[in-house]
């Protein structure tokens, strides 16, 4: 979250069109329906209630916001499925403090009725808390090196990402959402933002015009995106997907110079070429503090933990 500052045995892989699918088989629906001047009634199945905002990317991937699913339907497809998703966190030199806040509200909130394996990424394993997990949840200490400077962890973290993906991830989870330690839970995070490429449209810049986007503008870097290009703005503190898409992400964009805004520029750099097959409102990373709570955000799932960041960082 620090980027908001400048803004106020192997399982097989999963590819859930589900989604997409349901949205275009409803407007399908209901068209031929009121052609016909009959209503449209599927038990247990309701269309999405929003209109207020964009739900449909133009590449036709659903832009997920609270009106948008039926989780209870969702909870069965991915039970049937018996996935098992990771959560990846960071918590090197003092951002250890925040893990316990977020794995207590994870464990309120996150995939809850789930299998989750948490991936703790740290410097400081003994200083990793205790938290108590459901039956099915667990805590994974991953020890890695510390860096002198923040902007290192941030850009080394996609490396190491990608490197622990092939070591052990793709035979251990199906699917891996990666997010920021500074965060907590505030509200249900599910199955819903389970599919192979997921992103998340940035807070500070989900209502801005294209030219206001702080894409990479050098273009010697990898990350590179011209003024006419670009489709959303997308944070770097909350992405995820399938295991082998991830992997792909992750190696992407870790070898490359540093960007303007670090991972996340070389993060909007690839997702440009790659379309997300999802996309996640700023429902599920938001700073309130920040940017207060308006009313299009029916619900605010994952916030930022207010912080000094020049005392965390530099210490």
């Amino acid at each position: 979250m620090a980027e908001l500052l400048r803004t106020k045995a192997r399982k097989p892989q999963y590819c859930s069109l589900g989604p997409v699918a349901f949205l275009l088989i409803m407007i399908f629906l209901v068209f031929v329906g009121e052609a016909a001047g009959k209503p449209i009634s599927l038990p247990g199945v309701t269309l999405p209630s929003r209109k207020d905002v964009l739900v449909l990317t133009p590449w036709l991937a659903p832009i997920v916001w609270e009106g948008t699913f039926n989780i209870d339907i969702l909870n069965e497809q991915f039970r049937a499925q018996n996935v098992t998703i990771g959560l990846t966190v960071f918590a090197i030199k003092k951002y250890v403090v925040f893990l316990k806040l977020l794995l207590e509200t994870a464990e309120e909130h996150f995939m809850v009725g789930h299998e989750v394996n948490y991936y703790v990424f740290t410097d400081r394993p003994a200083a990793v808390p205790r938290v108590a997990l459901r039956g099915g949840r667990r805590p994974l200490v991953l020890e890695v090196p510390g860096a002198a400077r923040w902007q290192d962890v941030s850009m080394r973290r996609l490396g190491m990402i990608s490197s622990f993906c092939a070591q052990r991830f793709l035979h251990e989870v199906d699917f891996l959402v990666c997010t920021d330690v500074d965060m907590r839970f505030r509200d249900h995070v599910g199955v819903e933002i389970l599919s192979p490429r997921v992103a998340t449209l940035h807070p500070g810049f989900f209502r801005a015009a294209r030219r206001a986007f702080t894409y990479e503008r050098r273009p010697q870097s990898r990350a590179h995106i011209p003024r006419d290009q670009g489709d959303f703005y997308y944070s770097g503190a909350f992405f995820g997907g399938s295991v082998a898409e991830v992997q792909r992400l992750t190696a992407a964009c870790h070898r490359a110079i540093e960007a303007a805004w670090h991972d996340e520029s070389h993060l909007n750099r690839y997702l440009l070429d790659h379309k997300p097959t999802e996309v996640l409102s700023p429902e599920y990373m938001w700073d309130e503090r920040l940017l207060g709570w308006p009313a299009v955000m029916e619900k605010l799932r994952c916030v930022a933990v207010p912080k000094d960041h020049r005392e965390i960082r530099h210490r």
